[in-house]
């Protein structure tokens, strides 16, 4: 703390030392910047309003300080004139925060802040909380759409982290109209697949518009139903097709849809690695039982069993990727699994909701998993099924009584909270 006051007190000392009387005027040889790496020159003067070769007084570089200040990138900022020179003495703000597009129909990436830099000289990918820079973005974004004929009310909002509370981001959203999306061309699809892809695609626009991530969520859907089938090498892309239209209720956003099916692949072999905690024993059994399936979604039950057993020991951001190996001269296709099985998350308390205390020390004597445990996601919703088969007056007392999972865990601390609620 007291190092901070004596650099203050430095630059209120400085800056006052070299202030030039209020009504005389100065024609400064340059304006320097100095204090902050992030920005040029270029984009300094353009943000401030101020141009070289102008003559200036005091108030008018006071007030080009404050321009700056407003922008909200710098938590001070300062200035001298020492006779030839003029001077700003900025310190950058620590507390900017990345941009992220919720629901906007514009394209992210390179081109679209090239377009807000054009627009804001300290656009950088980051914002303040609120004002300055983040009204000005806000605005731009706005002007965007009014340029694609959309008129829509663009909010900020701040998106914190659900465990540390800290805010991270700010998140640039339309808050009306709704923003939903819509397939306008499909291709590549055989006749035999058209109404059930289609069906696919009916599901998947359900889902409202989201910047970054509809057309990788499209392409997901597609592609699982085809992997389903047998068709291990089918390629989906999705594009966005011509311009958002509006409808008197929505913005709708098209899309296109273009698939390259392939053959169908039988499985010649899953690898795991040594240390599985699933046996290649289980998944020779899963995947050569007879069942009406598709051997696609028996392939796809073999990654939920290997991610489920991993769960079940508390790995609840087990990754399981299964590379696939294709043999085109006899259509068969071999996976080699990678398991990232993350950290192991303990339950640090669990809690029953919505019962009478009786009947939650009832529960509580049968719960077995306790705090410091290895989180079983499969032993929580298997519970009270379980007890109700092991006590018959439980069994009464829970009959037509609805149960919700509230299961947070967090990825900091790797702890577990389990609410389970009970509603009648």
């Amino acid at each position: 703390m007291r190092c901070h006051l004596c650099l203050l007190l430095v630059t209120i000392s400085v800056c006052l030392a070299v202030r030039p009387a209020v009504s005389q005027k100065f024609l400064p040889k340059a304006i320097k910047f100095q204090g902050d790496s992030e920005y040029s020159d270029a984009e300094l003067l353009a943000a401030a309003g101020l141009k070289k070769g102008v003559v200036l007084g005091y108030t008018e570089m006071q007030d080009y300080s404050k321009r700056l200040l407003a922008t909200g990138a710098f938590s001070t900022v300062a200035f001298k004139f020492d006779g030839q020179d003029l001077i700003f003495l900025l310190t950058p703000s620590p507390d900017l925060l990345p941009v992220r597009l919720e629901n906007l129909p514009l394209k992210p990436g390179t081109d679209l802040d090239a377009k807000l830099h054009a627009q804001i000289p300290l656009y950088h990918g980051k914002v303040p909380a609120d004002g300055g820079l983040n009204d000005d973005v806000r605005t731009a974004l706005e002007k965007m759409l009014v340029d694609e004929g959309l008129q829509a009310a663009v909010v900020a909002t701040t998106a914190a982290d659900q465990f540390t509370h800290k805010v991270v981001a700010v998140s640039y959203s339309i808050s009306a109209p709704q923003v939903t999306v819509s397939v306008a061309h499909l291709d590549g699809v055989s006749e035999a697949f058209g109404t059930r892809v289609w069906a696919v695609l009916n599901e998947a626009v359900k889902n409202p518009f989201s910047t970054m991530d509809s057309t990788s969520n499209i392409e997901r859907a597609v592609e699982q139903f085809y992997t389903d089938q047998g068709y291990a090498a089918a390629k989906v892309q999705v594009t966005r097709s011509g311009d958002p239209t509006t409808t008197p209720e929505a913005i709708v956003v098209p899309f296109a849809v273009q698939v390259v099916e392939g053959r169908v692949y039988t499985i010649a072999s899953v690898h795991l690695p040594a240390e599985s905690l699933v046996t290649q024993e289980e998944i020779e059994k899963l995947l050569n039982t007879p069942s009406p399936q598709p051997m696609g979604v028996k392939v796809r039950s073999v990654w939920i069993l290997i991610q489920s057993r991993y769960q079940a020991k508390g790995y609840l951001d087990c990754k399981v990727t299964p590379y696939a190996s294709l043999n085109d001269a006899d259509a068969t296709v071999s996976y080699n699994v990678d398991i990232d099985p993350g950290a192991v998350y303990h339950l640090a308390f669990v809690k029953f909701e919505g019962v009478s205390d009786d009947l939650r020390n009832r529960l509580i004597h049968y719960w077995e998993m306790m705090p410091g445990d290895p989180f079983d996601k499969s032993y929580a919703a298997g519970f009270i099924y379980k007890v109700q088969q092991q006590d018959p007056d439980l069994r009464r007392s829970l009959a037509g009584v609805k149960i919700k999972f509230d299961v947070t865990a967090n990825p900091n601390t790797h702890d577990v909270n389990l609410v389970i609620r009970l509603e009648r």
